[in-house]
């Protein structure tokens, strides 16, 4: 696959305007201990992988390269990303409110959009099929006119960085290092592109022939959605992996803890085998943090980043309407 381009597109541009808000939010909730976070769990043995882009695809200003290899220590993971059900028991438990909330608007996508005219408040010159839009949140994911009524069990979105280690701070877990959602994703298969492998071909079986929820058509007019949706699919929809984790690739982008840095695997080569690498050191608060995995509008002709190998960041901050996250054992 030719990439010569780092395009952003599939994933929202970054907050630009807002109150200033510290990184985990004034008063943020208490632990509530380890009974309150309720998703099944992956056990990822202890393991040395090789991490990174094997085949090329990647974009160099993505950082994906070089491959090098990278000791784990054993962890358990989420087997899905956090859903509206589990969000709405942190936030009912809490009183917490998102950034989305607190700044008043979030990202959404043009074809996906749910609002009255005036609450539009503009859209990004590079990236015009997103649109800020006032009064999208978690519980209207479209914008005010949307709620998640039928949704329980789609992954919560417009969550930023911020917003999931809150969660994580309430329910005693943390967000994946990349390391640890790379491992993850790819199910024990050395150096695949997805995972299931290497072919992103039907998957004979499954309800609509797709393995994943990434876009279809003519990026970003029309949908077709022959993978059966236009925008989230539920936390269990196609197959899980051979770890048991569901939907790592597609559907969500999904926060780690990691800072953002390009050259993050040339430093990590130069020390050698890497041992539960946690990213950059001492990043500033307010500096991007990785996401990883695609969305539902990851698309091959403008963003193939929907594979085990892909990264990109966003600032933490930042929410949007394909963006959630899945937890690890601390």
């Amino acid at each position: 696959m030719d990439r010569p381009e780092h395009r952003t597109g599939c994933c929202a541009p970054q907050r630009a305007t807002g109150p200033a808000v510290p990184p985990l939010l004034s008063g943020h909730p208490r632990p509530a201990g380890p009974s309150a976070h309720t998703v099944p769990q992956a056990h990822i043995p202890a393991q040395t992988f090789r991490m990174g882009d094997a085949h090329g695809d990647g974009a160099p200003a993505d950082g994906e390269t070089p491959v090098h290899p990278v000791s784990l220590t054993a962890f358990d993971i989420d087997t899905t990303s956090v859903t509206n059900a589990d969000w709405a028991k942190f936030a009912a438990a809490t009183g917490y409110r998102t950034e989305a909330e607190t700044f008043g608007f979030s990202a959404v996508f043009h074809l996906a959009l749910a609002a009255d005219p005036r609450d539009i408040l503009g859209q990004p010159p590079q990236t015009p099929w997103w649109r800020g839009v006032r009064g999208a949140d978690w519980r209207h994911p479209g914008g005010p006119r949307s709620s998640i009524e039928g949704l329980d069990e789609h992954p919560v979105v417009h969550i930023s960085w911020n917003d999931a280690q809150a969660y994580c701070a309430w329910a005693g877990r943390a967000l994946p290092t990349e390391a640890q959602w790379e491992a993850a994703s790819r199910g024990g298969l050395d150096g695949r592109r997805y995972p299931w492998g290497d072919d992103l071909g039907a998957q004979e079986g499954e309800r609509t022939g797709w393995r994943l929820n990434i876009w279809q058509g003519a990026f970003p007019a029309e949908n077709t959605m022959d993978d059966g949706f236009l925008t989230t699919a539920p936390v269990r929809t196609y197959s899980p992996n051979a770890y048991g984790l569901w939907q790592t690739v597609g559907n969500v982008w999904e926060w780690c803890a990691d800072a953002w840095a390009v050259d993050t695997y040339t430093r990590d080569l130069a020390a050698g085998t890497v041992h539960d690498p946690t990213g950059p050191a001492g990043p500033a608060p307010h500096a991007p943090r990785v996401m990883r995995g695609g969305s539902f509008l990851c698309h091959d002709s403008y963003c193939n980043r929907y594979r085990n190998a892909a990264r990109t960041s966003n600032t933490p901050d930042s929410s949007m309407a394909n963006a959630g996250f899945r937890t690890v054992s601390p």
